[in-house]
């Protein structure tokens, strides 16, 4: 069964921080690229963080140098490194895959996680 379960959220003080994890099953893992994308009520999806098959990662502008994605083939995972959270980070954080690089590339997703909350608050 293809299915994505994310993990991790919670409430945490500003300027704290947070790992989020997202594990798979039934797909074939290390061929698949994979993304981060939060969710606020009344907004649409904000794409934050992507990491190809060998790696590479790429970063949302408001994201870049607090956050930190990372893969694991061997346990079809993958996290998401927050630090120097901000009240502006709080969302619905979910994870998300795609099979083709092209659409990689589009920020396309071929399937979605339910999502995890995390509230930035003091």
């Amino acid at each position: 069964q293809e299915q994505l379960v994310e993990s991790g959220g919670g409430l945490v003080q500003p300027g704290g921080s947070l790992t989020l994890s997202c594990a798979t099953s039934g797909f074939f893992f290390s061929t698949m690229y994979m993304n981060w994308i939060r969710q606020v009520p009344g907004k649409g999806p904000e794409w934050i963080s992507s990491i190809d098959t060998v790696g590479n990662a790429r970063y949302a502008e408001s994201v870049r140098g607090r956050f930190t994605i990372s893969r694991d083939n061997a346990k079809s995972t993958i996290s998401l490194q927050m630090n120097s959270l901000k009240p502006d980070d709080t969302a619905l954080y979910s994870c998300a895959l795609t099979r083709s690089y092209r659409d990689f590339l589009e920020n396309k997703f071929d399937y979605w996680g339910q999502g995890t909350q995390v509230t930035v608050s003091s």
